[in-house]
Parts: structure tokens; sequence; C-alpha cells
């Protein structure tokens, strides 16, 4: 099992680091073990000091003529000269006046630091420096680096691991020794070794390969094994019904795509089983997402259940219930509609308790208020998820616990993931990607501002205004923050209503608002008594404004591609053609992620551009589950995410007995419980 030694019991941690490893989370040996560098620095080529140039380099030499001293404002520098048989180099570091006391004059030392001109003079500053060993843990090597706090350095965590270099080297194997052979895998003691003291590239290389490979198909299994128990199930039959499908395709206003037309036969089929379908509708914003749900909705009502969709805020549920109502109302269904949120007054969910139990109300619409006790959905057929990576497991479980059996589920996503990605990450679902867009929706012409540009991009919006049109303001924070420089949503609200914009109708959106005011300025917006609605990411998902085609974004470089790619998606979605304008927090140069938006509209593209910039990292976006977040395996690298999935599959059919392989046991059983859905 992993090593649950209390930290403080290492050599050298005493009560005070021990409290500051722990905000690492790191709270025993094992976890000391488990805490992966966040990078590398390769000072691994040692270099005659004749041969150095500008940059990273490494040298091994005799350190003579130390000498510190205090200059200006208390700072303490100590210089000194480094020399081998080739030449000699300067050495210069900052407040770090022990340094002086603590060099062994004429002893060879590995110096690793960057190589750079220094008040018209080259150095070697702020190296890492120790004596030549066998064992170099700061220099003459590859580096790890650490997450740090204040008052923990990744040289205090390196000298710590190396204290527990035994331990790690006597982990026990996680994996059978035929899948290690079978996919000429690294042990894992060796590769958490070389996770942390790589002797060279190639080790390293192997280590992640090791780690990352048990990452994926720790989740795999997890996954697979969630699908099996799911299939053990019994959901109800709900039968496609051909003359209730062609009826609510000839009331709606437009035509469905190829995409829509397939995805809704899919859900159908899936319907018709009693094995409970989970499904997973993956659409880029735009794509026509809740045209597909609601036709799964109706055939569900058509037969006598009743349907459940469940939205992250009651904003998007209100948004929802109005998208829906328009859907129904040709063939007369709307009736059957119930909105219930916490923000409603008791009276009002009282009244809606009563249609839920009596059955009358067929279609449930709402917020995380649906699974409260109170509510009762005697026979749900199907269970729609809006943004499912949103919601906690808990929560899942407790909406469908209400049917006293298990019902078909259906989750929608507007967040693009590469099919082969996605088939991992939701390893116990189904997945249809709906990436076609509607005819006649035009791309959204984006492009990266210079605050300098301010006043010739206001002249833009003007005009737009002036044809009628609506602007969105998008602001990454509420309230002025110290700690940042970005302007704040209701500094921008007072300064575009105040002066800017001042003819105009300006109204302010954010999420320390109480639900009935977002409510309200929302409904202003959308019904175009407000001309400009400033706001926080509250917007991002589902806000339907079909008016609105301008939107602003204020310090676009503190926003990720993918979350910039969901905001600009509530622009265009009219008839008139949509704008985005990425504001940079001041003239420096783009990052090459708001670069891309200005080339791309395809989410799926973007997608994987995303996953390369961002490389090992958090899978299920906002979830709030860390233990999906992979340390190692690259996102990006499919070669192995395929292998680890086949080898899960693999292990599930030769009947492995996972208990034998405690680490990985333990492991899978606290994923089940984080992904499960059932």
């Amino acid at each position: 099992m992993v090593d649950e030694t209390n930290i403080s019991c290492v050599k050298g941690v005493g009560t005070e680091i021990a409290k500051k490893l722990a905000l690492l989370g790191v709270v025993s040996v094992g976890d000391l073990i488990g805490n992966y560098p966040r990078r590398y620095d390769d000072y691994s080529t040692v270099t005659s000091i004749k041969l150095i140039k500008p940059g990273p380099v490494t040298i091994q030499a005799v350190i003579k003529d130390v000498k510190g001293r205090y200059v200006r404002r208390g700072m303490h520098i100590t210089e000194a000269v480094a020399s081998d048989s080739t030449d000699s180099v300067r050495i210069v570091w900052f407040n770090q006046p022990y340094r002086a006391s603590s060099i062994k004059l004429g002893e060879q030392y590995y110096i690793s630091g960057q190589f750079q001109l220094s008040r018209q003079r080259f150095a070697i500053m702020n190296p890492s420096a120790e004596l030549v060993s066998s064992f170099p843990i700061n220099t003459a090597r590859i580096v790890p680096i650490y997450r740090e706090v204040k008052g923990i350095s990744s040289r205090q965590i390196r000298r710590i691991l190396r204290e527990v270099l035994p331990v790690i080297s006597s982990q026990s194997e996680t994996l059978p020794e035929w899948l290690i052979e079978k996919e000429d895998l690294m042990s894992r003691s060796a590769a958490l070794r070389a996770i942390h003291f790589p002797r060279d590239t190639e080790e390293l290389e192997a280590a992640r390969q090791r780690l990352g490979f048990e990452e994926v198909l720790e989740l795999s299994l997890a996954s697979l094994l969630n699908k099996y128990e799911l299939l053990q199930d019994k959901a109800v039959s709900i039968p496609f019904n051909t003359g209730c499908a062609q009826a609510f395709v000839r009331s709606l206003p437009f035509e469905l795509t190829n995409g829509q037309r397939l995805i809704a036969y899919q859900l159908f089929q899936d319907m018709s089983k009693t094995q409970p379908m989970n499904r997973l509708l993956e659409g880029d914003v735009g794509s026509g997402k809740t045209v597909v749900a609601v036709m799964a909705a109706v055939m569900a009502i058509s037969d006598g259940y009743q349907v459940a969709l469940m939205a992250p805020t009651e904003l998007l549920a209100r948004q929802h219930a109005e998208t829906i109502r328009r859907l129904l109302t040709p063939i007369d269904q709307e009736k059957t509609i119930a909105v219930l949120t916490s923000g409603q007054k008791l009276k009002q969910k009282e009244a809606v308790y009563a249609r839920i139990a009596s059955g009358e109300a067929q279609f449930v619409i709402g917020t995380h208020a649906l699974i409260q006790d109170a509510v009762k959905l005697p026979n749900l057929g199907l269970a729609i998820v809006d943004e499912q990576h949103r919601f906690g497991v808990e929560q899942r479980k407790a909406l469908m616990a209400k049917a006293g059996h298990m019902p078909h589920l259906l989750s929608l996503t507007a967040t693009p993931i590469p099919r082969s990605l996605a088939l991992t990450l939701y390893g116990e679902m189904d997945v249809s990607i709906l990436d076609e867009k509607p005819a006649g929706r035009q791309p959204v012409r984006t492009k990266v501002c210079s605050p300098n540009s301010k006043e010739q991009l206001y002249e833009e919006i003007e005009k737009e205004l002036q044809s009628g049109r609506q602007l969105f303001v998008v602001c990454p924070l509420i309230t002025e923050s110290t700690n940042l420089r970005a302007k704040s949503a209701e500094q921008v609200y007072k300064d575009l209503s105040e002066t800017v914009f001042k003819a105009w109708r300006v109204g302010l959106l954010h999420g320390k608002q109480k639900a009935d005011e977002k409510g309200t300025i929302m409904k202003q917006f959308v019904d175009h008594e407000l001309d400009i609605l400033v706001s926080t990411t509250v917007i991002e998902v589902g806000v339907d404004v079909p008016n609105a085609s301008v939107m602003l974004i204020e310090a676009a470089d503190r926003f990720g591609l993918a979350q910039i790619h969901q905001l600009r998606g509530r622009v265009g979605r009219g008839k008139h053609k949509g704008y985005c304008y990425l504001m940079m927090s001041d003239s420096s140069a783009p990052p090459e992620r708001l670069r891309a938006l200005e080339r791309s509209n395809d989410g799926f593209r973007l997608a994987e551009l995303d996953l390369e910039l961002r490389g090992p990292g958090a899978m299920y976006g906002t979830m709030q589950h860390g233990q999906l977040d992979l340390r190692i395996a690259k996102l990006t690298d499919m070669r192995l995410i395929a292998s680890a999935r086949q080898s899960a599959q693999l292990l599930i059919d030769r009947q492995t007995e996972l208990s034998e392989y405690p680490i990985l046991f333990d492991r899978i059983t606290r994923l089940r419980a984080v992904t499960n859905l059932n």
C-alpha cells in the first residue's frame, strides 16, 4: 500500500516544514512520492568555463574570492569567482548572505544557473552550487521543479525526497507482470525514482510513459466497470413513435441538420431498450443540442413518462424553459412544463411539487432544486443533465434515484473534446458528437485588440448599437482586486454607463446578485430594454439573445481558450453577423491561444490546440473532483491513451482479480465513486 508514514518523521522535516508541506497536500511519505514535478530544468550537461554560452549552464569548478556586501535598500550581493582548468567566471547571488560562509574554498563544486549579462559583464546569476558527488540533487542533472508555497522551495522538496529514496526504491508493483512486459513499461519503483531524479531525458520519458499509462488505465478501468455495472440495471422501454417524431419535426420553424437527425435516431434506439441509456451529446456552441434533447423528451412524454432537465444555474434553467416552451407550443405540449429553482418562493415551490408528484408536470426543468427530498418524480423516464461536468456525482445519483428505477440519461456538454479523447474521459458513456452547424449560422469574427486602440474599437461598436444591435461586455472580476491588474465588471459598468456609452442603456450582471435580480436584468437584455450588458462569465453557457451581435471581453489574456470560445458563442446567434473583440490587459504581445481564436471558429480544432497548450491537466474542466486531473499523461498522446484503454478492456476480459493489486484497486475504487453516474 501507499506509505502513510507522517512526513514529519523524515529527517530534516520538523513541525513547521510539515505544516507548510500540508498546504501542498503532502501529509505522508506517500503524498510526497506522489507529488510529481511541474516541470524540469535541464542542467545535466557539464561544460568547461571556456565554452559556456549565454543561457542555462553547468560547470564543475573551484570557488574562490567570495565576498558579500549590502547595497541600496538592504539588498545583499554575494560575488565569487569560479575557476576550472580552462578559464574563470564571475558568480553573483542576490539576497543570500549565507553563501559567503557556506562555500568551502578550494573544493570542487557543481554550479548550475543562468549565464547572462549583469552590469555590462557576464556572470552566472543566482546559481545552485553543491559539492561534486555521485548524486547531486540541485545541479549537474535534469532538475525537477515542484509547486511551491511560501516557506517551501523546490530545493527543500528535492532534499526531502533524497531522504526517502530508499522508500521510493521499495515501492510495490501495481500492474500485472504480463501487462508490464506487453507494454514494455519500466517498473513502478524505477518510474517513481526517475520522475523525481531522472538520470537523462530517455529515462524521464520512460518514467512518464509508465506513470501516464497507469493514470489512463485507472480511469479507463473505472469507467468500464461503471459501464458494465450500469448494464445490469433495468430501465423502462420507450418505444419509437414515428408519428410523434414526424409531427415534432414538422412543427419546427427550421430544418434539422443531418447530424441532428442521426443523433436523435440514436437516442430513440437507446430509449427503446430496457438497458438504461447513458449517452453524452457533445456539440460546439450553436450546434443545436437542445432541439435534439427535446426530441428525446417528447418521445418519453408521448409514452406517458416524465422528463427532468437539470441545468447548472437558475438563469440557464429559465432560458431552457423559454426555449422548450417555444419548441413545444406548436404541438400543444407546453402546458406540461414546470420550472423549479431554489430562487422561487415557498408557495411557488409547493405548487410545483404538487404538479410533479401528480404527474401533471411531465417536463420538469430546474437546477439543484430538482434533487431536494420534497421533489417526487414517480414516473421519471428520462433525465437530461446540461453541462454535466458542473455537477457532483451524488447530485446526479439523487436525481436518478427518485424514479425508483434507472431512468435513461442524456448528458449535454458544449465543451468540444476530440472523439478519441472523449471515449477516455467519458468511458462509461456512449458518445455522440454534433459537429455540424445549422444552416445560416455565420462564424463570429474575432479580433485581438490592444488597449491603445480602444477609442477606435468603441467607434465600431457604436455603429452596431446604432443599427439596433446589442453588446455583451465580459469581465474577469466582479469587483476591483489589488492582486490582479484587470478591470472589474463594476468598474467597467461605471465607466461605460457614465462616459463612453452614456447615451445607451447599460446593465450589470454578476454571480453575487440575487436570483430574482439576475433574472430581471437578463430578461431586460433579452427584451432589448438594455442595449449593453456588462457581465462576468455567468453568461458563458446557454444564454440566448439573437439580437446581441457584439461581445467585448476585457482582459482576454486572463481567460482560457475554451472559455473564450464558449463566451463568443453568445453572439451571432440570430440573422446578424457576430463580432468578438478580445481586449488585452496591456499592450504586450497576445498569447497564441488568442491568435488561434482569430483564425478559427471550429471548437474541436481549438480543443486540440487547447490540449497541446495545457499539456497534462484537468480532464473534466470545471468539475470539482481533482481526482480526475492527469498529472503525467498528456491528453494529446493518443497512442498512449488508446493503448491504456485496450489494456483496461483486456484486464476485464481476462477477469483479472484487481484486488490482488491493492494500490491500483484503491485508486480505481475512488475513481469509480467520482465518475459513477448510477
